[in-house]
């Protein structure tokens, strides 16, 4: 970084961006936490300058670092570190992102060492799935390493720097035709040639776990470019050589994932994750939980500078170097400058054998010349021409172009949602890249948008359909409720499109969902004849009960009662109660023989019932009941007639 880049505190950069705080930096930019006062929050700024990058031979860095960060920024994934814009101010080249105030996996080795077998595998795995949202968008990081994995205040893993590392090396490339990357984490194939595709992100993954594991890295040497040939030459060392106890999976699992030629890694981040829940699931709790003892010895020296890229002589581990595109399996590689003697230059008669030795010179620098020349069209810049743009093309105009531009066109497929199944999303590496000639350049076509298979929805709560179509990254449903006599509220009634049909994965679905019966205003049937009542109270489908009484008030037949209440709040389908009238009330007739005439009389009109007084001979006197004409004890209706016969 240079000295005046923390001067650029109490700075507003593009009239937007208020510069509050230097985080740190490296050689070609400084993060920065502050505030964007359009939005007012706190973001992480990171600044490039160009005149910091004029050693590593990056002058023009701008338009391809503005090209990846739009690329990343159209990356969304809790395990991404969210770009969320990108732009200039006078020299300054500036990227914004979300902030991150934890350490980084780096802090997290230096402090801990070692990490247990099943932390280090969750760790993988979650970056594993960030990078697969970004290899399904054919969008290939280049640098991954610890330094570029920041720790959430959750503990979570995120990883960062996408589109810097393309962007830097891309401009580093296309000037001196060497290679910027991690030595201690490059993938072979990237020294060989200058190529990069998902492949070569789950190598970096693959050292990652090793040195999680073991506390160790797989390759160490006396220079960048003694590790970079280690890389090429040789395989890496199974764990299991420094852990004993460590399982043979895992060695398998690392051993996939480091494989030289990529051909025999998987394919990308999401078939990686496969792979490494195979081998967690052929692990039981106890390996799981168990941790390396930390190497013996002294702690290495590893550089924590988690913002930015470095070029030394001698680099410390985890910075990025700068090195030669080409390298092969060379059994010595070269790594020391050739040294250069100056002095005092004295004029003099040459002897034969100084004439000798100035003839071999000649020869020698005609050599040296003509190998230079050699080297600049096979691994320097001449050997390098920019990746031609076949979007929208079809793969045979794709490959055509491709093949006369020197390239080796070969296809990789990937959904997308923009471009039709068949047509050519792009390259990788992307179109305009410095690439080597005779390199491979992967054509990527598109399989048409990611399609998925709508889960059972009909017949669950809203809320567990919501969660099922949100694990399958659908977006969220649109919910219509409609009454339902049968379907329980909340309960899925329908779906559009239907279950079980398949969709583009950003098709939003319409749940239909019941919101229960319907409210109503209780029918009033009191005094309607049962019939009627009971047809209309079935209007409503509700649940009726019906109970016969004896009643004054309505006819036999009639409703004479109610529960709910006749024009009461309720709804479709509740229980209701109507009593029907089988008459009137029944009253128990007494023994009224012998009793005083006028007791009886006025006893039975209590009962309401209706008397007759007839004496038993025309002489009788109205003395005392002789006979009643309802024998006692039956029971008969309110109003019914009684006739009383006296004697006396």
């Amino acid at each position: 970084m240079s000295e005046t880049t923390p001067a650029l505190v109490g700075t507003v950069i593009d009239g937007r961006y208020d510069v509050q705080e230097y985080i740190g930096g490296g050689v070609t930019a400084g993060v920065y936490r502050a505030t964007d006062t359009r939005l007012g929050r706190d973001i992480a700024i990171k600044v490039l300058e160009a005149q910091s990058l004029a050693h590593t031979g990056a002058h023009d860095l701008a338009a391809p670092f503005r090209k990846e960060a739009r690329a990343a920024a159209r990356l969304v994934h809790p395990g991404l570190v969210r770009v969320f814009d990108q732009g200039t101010d006078g020299e300054l080249t500036y990227l914004t992102m979300e902030l991150l105030p934890g350490p980084t996996l780096r802090t997290q080795l230096q402090e801990e060492r070692t990490l247990s077998l099943n932390s280090a595998l969750s760790i993988t795995e979650k970056i594993l799935d960030a990078l697969s949202a970004a290899h399904r968008q054919g969008l290939v990081h280049r640098d991954i390493k610890p330094e570029n994995v920041l720790i959430d205040a959750e503990g979570e893993p995120k990883v960062a720097d996408f589109g810097l590392a393309r962007a830097i090396t891309a401009a580093h490339t296309a000037a001196t035709g060497t290679l910027l990357g991690t030595v201690e984490y490059v993938a072979p194939e990237l020294v060989r040639h200058g190529n990069a595709d998902a492949r070569t992100d789950v190598y970096a993954v693959g050292v990652m776990l090793y040195e999680m594991v073991t506390g160790r890295l797989p390759f160490t040497g006396g220079t960048p470019l003694d590790i970079a040939h280690r890389h090429v030459t040789e395989d890496v060392p199974p764990a299991s050589t420094h852990i004993p106890w460590l399982p043979s999976e895992v060695d398998e699992l690392i051993r996939t994932f480091t494989a030289r030629d990529p051909d025999h890694r998987p394919p990308d981040a999401r078939a990686a994750i496969q792979q490494l829940r195979r081998t967690r699931s052929m692990m039981d709790g106890p390996t799981l939980t168990r941790r390396a003892d930390p190497p013996t010895g002294g702690i290495p020296q590893v550089h924590t500078d988690n913002v930015e890229t470095h070029v030394f002589t001698n680099p410390p581990a985890g910075s990025t170097v700068s090195l030669p595109i080409g390298l092969q399996d060379d059994p010595h590689p070269s790594s020391q400058p050739v040294p250069v003697t100056t002095g005092t230059v004295k004029t003099h008669t040459p002897t034969p054998s100084r004439v000798w030795w100035i003839s071999a010179a000649v020869v020698l620098v005609a050599t040296v010349a003509g190998l230079g020349t050699w080297w600049f069209g096979t691994f320097g810049p001449g050997a390098y021409t920019d990746v031609p743009d076949v979007s929208g093309l079809t793969v045979a105009e794709a490959r055509e172009q491709l093949t006369e531009a020197d390239f080796l066109p070969e296809i990789q497929q990937s959904f997308d949602d923009d471009v039709p199944a068949g047509q050519v999303v792009g390259t990788s590496p992307e179109s305009g890249e410095a690439t080597r000639r005779g390199s491979t350049v992967f054509i990527i076509v598109s399989k048409g948008p990611v399609t998925t298979t709508i889960p059972t929805l009909v017949g669950i709560d809203v809320a567990d359909a919501s969660s099922r179509l949100a694990e399958l990254a659908f977006p969220d449903p649109i919910i219509e409720t409609v009454y339902s006599d049968t379907v329980p509220a909340r309960e899925v009634i329908d779906s559009t499109p239907e279950q079980g049909s398949t969709v583009n994965h950003d098709t939003v679905i319409t749940l239909v969902v019941s919101d229960g019966p319907e409210p109503i205003v209780i029918p009033d049937v009191v005094g309607v004849q049962e019939s009627a009542a009971l047809d209309q109270l079935s209007a409503f489908n509700l649940d009726i009960t019906v109970t016969y009484g004896r009643t004054l008030d309505v006819g036999v037949g009639r409703v004479y009662q109610q529960d709910p209440a006749g024009d009461s709040a309720g709804f479709r389908t509740q229980e209701i109660t109507v009593w029907v009238s089988e008459g009137k009330p029944l009253v128990e007739v007494p023994n009224f023989t012998f009793s005083d005439v006028d007791v009886a009389k006025d006893r039975a009109e209590d009962l309401g019932l209706t008397v007759i007084l007839t004496p038993r001979f025309p002489w009788s006197e109205q003395t005392f009941v002789w006979n009643q004409s309802i024998d006692p004890f039956t029971k008969i209706e309110v109003g019914s007639t009684i006739t009383l016969t006296y004697d006396g």
